[in-house]
């Protein structure tokens, strides 16, 4: 305590101390034990909840699947805005986004891959489901 308050006297300032006595420890085991992948749905019902979607992609633990019919119904134009915004997003943070089907999206980040090849059935898978 003495020397502190003679460091004070001589370097005319405070900041010293207020540097040494406050701080924050970061208990970096329990933040990796709680790092799981998670698979989150999202409803997109306005251009307004792509940033809920954004903000939960920007964790970097989550891989989205976004409804997008009830916006495809209500507003194209919005729709467009909204994936749009989601795939300039998604590019930054090198991640992958595509379509499946008319009404699902479905958005990874940089730690996951969206495989875009369509597997070509071999002779065996060829049978339809009626045969099983």
């Amino acid at each position: 305590m003495v020397f502190k308050k003679i460091r004070k006297a001589f370097s005319g300032s405070s900041q010293d101390e207020f540097l040494e006595d406050d701080y924050l420890e970061i208990d970096l085991e329990k933040e990796k034990k709680d790092n799981k992948i998670l698979v989150k749905l999202f409803v997109l019902n306005s251009y307004e909840d792509s940033n809920t979607v954004l903000n939960v992609l920007r964790e970097g633990y989550t891989i989205a699947v976004i409804d997008i019919r009830p916006l495809k119904k209500k507003d194209p134009i919005e729709l467009k805005r909204a994936i749009s915004k989601i795939k300039k997003t998604v590019d930054a943070m090198e991640g992958s986004i595509a379509g499946f089907g008319e009404s699902t999206v479905i958005v990874t980040p940089s730690f996951a891959k969206i495989d875009k090849e369509i597997a070509k059935p071999t002779p065996d898978q060829k049978k339809s489901f009626e045969d099983f």
